[in-house]
C-alpha cells in the first residue's frame, strides 16, 4: 500500500524530539514497547475496512497542556505526548492524570501536501476520550463527544497558505464523575476497575478524497441466496456505482448500479468460520459518465450466517452457516500495562488473537471496550467469533432493582455511541453478537434497547443482558456464575449461555502491575494447582453444553492491573497453561460431549438417604486429632453435612456457626483401582483434608455447591483396603459456612 508520509514541524527537530522521548515511570511493560518508533508509532493504515492510497500518519509527538476546565487555548506547553497513547500511559512519555476539573489540550504541526488541495481534506480520529474540540490554523473544525468510535473532520476551509498547518486539539473527560459510557475506567483503581484514559488513544490521520467521494460502505452477506449485498452512501452526483468481488487474484463477481445498492452473486462461496476465515476483497468505486473512476475504495467480506434454531432435539442452540456451534472464549479486556487502552503495536494487538485461537477458544468476549478497527481486522483474518460490548456508563443497579432513568443527555450520548459502534463494526465477519449491558451497569429502556440494537442489525444476535439482571428480551439467556460454571434454565425463545465463568487467579512473581491487591475469583500459588482447577471446571461444563448449554465465556485472556485471573500474565510474557494441553482440554467442547460414569466410594450427605455419623468438636483438639489412633471418644457425633442455614448449595444437618471445626469418620475401602478418584465436596471456607493421619490436601476459599475434586497423589498413596479414616479441618471468616465431603470416582468416556 502507497502512503503520503506527512511530517511533523517543530523548531526542534523530529529526529532530536524521538531522541528525548521515552516511557514514563517504573511500569510493567510488554515486549512490544521497546519496538515503538516515537516517530511513527502504530503506522499501519488504521480503517482496514475502507482503504484509501492517499493518506497520512499523523501519530508522533505532539505538544500537550493541562488547564482548568474552562481554561482557553494555553500559550505555553508542558511538554511533549507520544499520539495516540493516552496521557496517564507510560508510553505517552507523561504518564499523568487528568481529573474532571481540567482539560487536555494537544497541538501539532500538519505539512499538507500542495497537490492535496485541491481535494477535500479531512482530518480523521480513530477514538478520543471523551469531548473533543479541534481547531486548525485557529478555525474550529470539529467537535465529538465519545471515547470509543472515530469521527472527521472536514479542513480544507481552514487551511493557510504554506504548507505547515497548526492542529489544536482539546479534550475533556469526566471518567467515573460522569454519566458517558467510559467501560473500566476509574479515578481510583482497585480491583475489577483500572486506570484512567483520557485524550487520543487511537490514530490519528490526514485524508485528502476527491470532491464527490464514498463516504461509507455497507456489505451484508447471504449465504442462503448466495450473495452480498451492498449499500454505497456518496456525496455528490455520479454515473454509476461499481462493486467488485475477488477471491485472491480472480474476480468472482461484479455488478454496477446507478443508485446506492447492489446485490452481487458470488456462485459457490467459500464460507467463512473460525476453522476456515476465508475473506473476499471488495473494491467499490464511483465512475462518471465515461467509466472514469471518480473515487475508490478497497474492503473485505466474509460470507457467513449468524443465528439461533432449534438443534435436532428441540433445543435452542447457536448456528454459525446453519450448523450448531458452541462458542467458547475468553472475556477480553483489552488493556496493557505500558498503553493501556492502546496496545503498542499492531504486532501486539494481534498477538492476543493468536494466543487466543492458539489455546482453543473460537470467540471472545470484548468486555466494555471498543477496540481500535485493526483488532477487529485480525479477528476476521484469523478467524476469532466477538461478542461486542458497548462500554458502560451512568449508574449501576443491583440484581433486584429496576432500571435506572437516564437524563435525555445521557440517553442520547449512550444511544449516538451505541449506533456508531455499529455503524463502525458491521461489516466485520467476526462481530457475532452484541451486548447491550453487562450485568445492570447503566442498564435502562432494556426491552426496547435491546429491540432497537435487532433493529440497527438484524443480521446478529443480541444478549440480554449479560448478567444478572434479565427482563425477558433478547436472543439470549445470560448468567455468570463465579467461578461456576452453571447454566440457565432453557427456554424456548432464547439460547441458555454462560455469559461469565471462571476466574481463576495466579499471581506471577516479576509480572505483576503492582505487589499489592491482587486478586482473582479463586486464587492459586502453582501453575499445577491453577491446571486442576480449571479441568475441574471444564468437567463441569462438558454435560452442561450436552444438556442444553449454548456458549460460554471464560474470565478472562489476560491479567489487567490487581485482577491475576488471566490465562497470561499482563505483561504478555507468561502463558500460565500449557498451550497443547489447554487446546485439547477447550478443544472438547466443540464435538460429541464426553460423558462421565460416576461411582460413589464414600457417600457425602447427599449421595443416599441414609444419616452419615461424624465425629466433631468445635474447640481446638491435641496436635494429633487427625491420627488413626487418636481417641475421640470425648468429641461429639453429628450427621453430615455441618453449617449454617442460608450457606448456597449446602445440606445442613449439624449446626456450626464457630470459627473453626473439625470432623472425622471412618470409611472401609474394597479396592484401590479407580479411573479417577475426586472429591464429593463443598467447603466454606478453608478446608485442610487428612487420610490415615496424612495432610493430603487443602482447599482455600469456598464453593457455591458440591464439587467433584480430583484427589491429590498424596491422598491416592494415603488410602489402603480395609479401614481408613478421613479427618477435616474446616474454617470460617466471613458469610456462609459449610463443610461435607465424600469420594467418587470418574471414569471419563471420550
Amino acid at each position: 500500500m502507497r502512503s503520503i508520509l506527512v511530517l511533523l514541524c517543530s523548531l526542534v527537530s523530529p529526529l532530536a524530539l524521538a531522541q528525548d522521548w521515552k516511557p514514563v515511570g517504573d511500569r510493567l511493560m510488554t515486549e512490544w514497547a521497546s519496538l515503538v518508533d516515537p516517530e511513527k508509532p502504530l503506522p499501519d493504515y488504521p480503517r482496514p475496512q475502507m482503504v484509501r492510497q492517499l493518506w497520512g500518519n499523523l501519530n508522533g509527538l505532539w505538544d500537550y497542556a493541562i488547564t482548568g476546565k474552562d481554561g482557553a487555548q494555553p500559550t505555553t506547553w508542558d511538554g511533549k505526548i507520544l499520539v495516540p497513547f493516552a496521557i496517564e500511559s507510560a508510553l505517552s512519555g507523561v504518564g499523568k492524570a487528568v481529573s474532571s476539573e481540567q482539560k487536555l489540550w494537544y497541538r501539532t504541526p500538519v505539512f499538507v501536501p500542495k497537490t492535496w488541495r485541491g481535494d477535500d481534506l479531512h482530518i480523521r480520529f480513530g477514538a478520543v476520550d471523551w469531548h473533543a474540540m479541534v481547531w486548525l490554523n485557529g478555525k474550529p473544525v470539529g467537535e465529538h463527544k465519545g471515547g470509543y468510535t472515530p469521527f472527521s473532520c472536514f479542513v480544507s476551509n481552514a487551511l493557510v497558505d504554506g504548507e505547515e498547518q497548526e492542529l489544536v486539539v482539546s479534550v475533556w473527560d469526566p471518567t467515573d464523575d460522569g454519566f458517558q459510557p467510559r467501560g473500566k475506567q476509574v479515578n481510583e483503581p482497585k480491583g475489577i476497575w483500572y486506570t484512567s484514559v483520557t485524550g487520543i488513544w487511537q490514530t490519528v490521520w490526514l485524508e485528502p478524497v476527491p470532491k464527490v467521494h464514498i463516504t461509507s460502505i455497507k456489505l451484508v452477506p447471504d449465504i442462503d441466496t448466495g450473495k452480498i449485498n451492498v449499500n454505497v452512501s456518496y456525496t455528490g452526483n455520479v454515473a454509476r456505482v461499481k462493486v467488485e468481488v475477488m477471491d485472491g487474484r480472480s474476480t468472482v463477481s461484479t455488478a454496477t448500479s446507478e443508485g446506492e445498492e447492489l446485490d452481487l452473486a458470488i456462485a459457490d462461496p467459500k464460507l467463512w468460520s473460525p476453522d476456515l476465515p476465508h475473506l473476499y476483497a471488495v473494491r467499490v468505486s464511483l465512475e462518471d459518465e465515461n467509466g472514469g473512476v471518480i473515487d475508490s475504495v478497497q474492503s473485505y467480506c466474509g460470507m457467513r450466517k449468524i443465528a439461533f434454531a432449534k438443534d435436532d432435539k428441540g433445543v435452542n442452540r447457536l448456528f454459525l452457516n446453519n450448523k450448531p456451534i458452541f462458542m467458547y472464549g475468553p472475556l477480553d479486556q483489552g488493556w496493557w500495562p505500558d498503553g493501556l487502552y492502546t496496545a503498542p503495536t499492531d504486532a501486539a494487538l494481534k498477538s492476543d488473537i493468536q494466543l487466543t485461537k492458539q489455546l482453543g477458544f473460537n470467540m471472545a468476549r470484548k468486555h466494555v471496550k471498543v477496540e481500535p478497527a485493526r483488532w477487529y481486522f485480525w479477528c476476521d483474518v484469523l478467524g476469532l467469533l466477538v461478542w461486542q460490548d458497548l462500554p458502560n456508563g451512568d449508574r449501576h443497579i443491583k440484581r433486584d432493582q429496576e432500571d435506572i432513568i437516564r437524563t435525555s443527555e445521557s440517553e442520547s450520548n449512550y444511544r449516538r455511541e451505541y449506533e456508531e459502534m455499529i455503524s463502525l463494526l458491521q461489516n466485520h465477519p467476526s462481530i457475532a453478537v452484541w451486548v447491550p449491558f453487562n450485568e445492570g451497569w447503566g442498564q435502562f429502556k432494556t426491552d426496547e434497547i435491546l429491540a432497537w440494537a435487532k433493529e440497527l442489525d438484524p443480521t446478529r444476535l443480541v444478549d440480554g443482558p449479560s448478567g444478572w439482571t434479565d427482563r425477558g428480551s433478547g436472543d439470549m439467556i445470560d448468567i455468570h456464575s463465579y467461578p461456576g460454571p452453571a447454566t440457565p434454565e432453557l427456554e424456548d425463545k432464547r439460547v441458555a449461555v454462560l455469559g461469565e465463568f471462571g476466574g481463576l487467579g495466579l499471581p506471577v512473581k516479576n509480572h505483576l502491575w503492582w505487589d499489592k491487591r491482587n486478586w482473582g475469583y479463586r486464587t492459586y500459588q502453582t501453575r499445577d494447582e491453577l491446571w486442576v482447577n480449571y479441568r475441574r471446571l471444564m468437567r463441569k461444563l462438558y454435560p452442561m453444553i450436552g444438556s442444553g448449554l449454548g456458549a460460554a465465556i471464560y474470565t478472562q485472556t489476560t491479567d489487567v492491573e490487581g485482577e491475576v485471573n488471566g490465562l497470561i500474565t499482563y505483561d504478555r510474557k507468561r502463558v500460565k497453561f500449557d498451550i497443547d494441553a489447554m487446546r485439547a482440554l477447550n478443544e472438547q467442547v466443540y464435538g460429541p460431549q464426553p460423558t462421565f460414569e460416576r461411582t460413589v466410594v464414600v457417600p457425602a450427605a447427599r449421595d443416599q438417604e441414609e444419616t452419615l455419623t461424624w465425629s466433631y468438636t468445635m474447640e481446638k483438639p491435641a496436635d494429633d486429632w487427625a491420627a488413626v489412633e487418636f481417641d475421640v471418644s470425648a468429641w461429639k457425633t453429628g450427621i453430615g453435612g455441618f453449617g449454617s442455614e442460608g450457606t448456597p448449595g449446602a445440606r445442613v444437618e449439624t449446626e456450626w456457626t464457630t470459627d473453626e471445626l473439625w470432623i472425622r469418620r471412618n470409611f472401609t475401602l474394597d479396592a484401590l483401582d479407580y479411573s479417577e478418584l475426586n472429591y464429593h465436596i463443598h467447603y466454606d471456607e478453608n478446608a485442610t483434608v487428612f487420610i490415615n493421619g496424612q495432610q493430603v490436601d487443602a482447599f482455600k476459599g469456598y464453593t457455591n455447591e458440591y464439587e467433584d475434586i480430583p484427589v491429590s497423589s498424596a491422598a491416592l498413596e494415603a488410602l489402603k483396603l480395609g479401614d481408613n479414616v478421613i479427618a477435616v479441618h474446616c474454617t470460617q471468616t466471613e458469610g456462609g459456612q459449610y463443610i461435607d465431603l465424600g469420594l467418587v470416582d470418574l471414569k471419563i468416556n471420550e
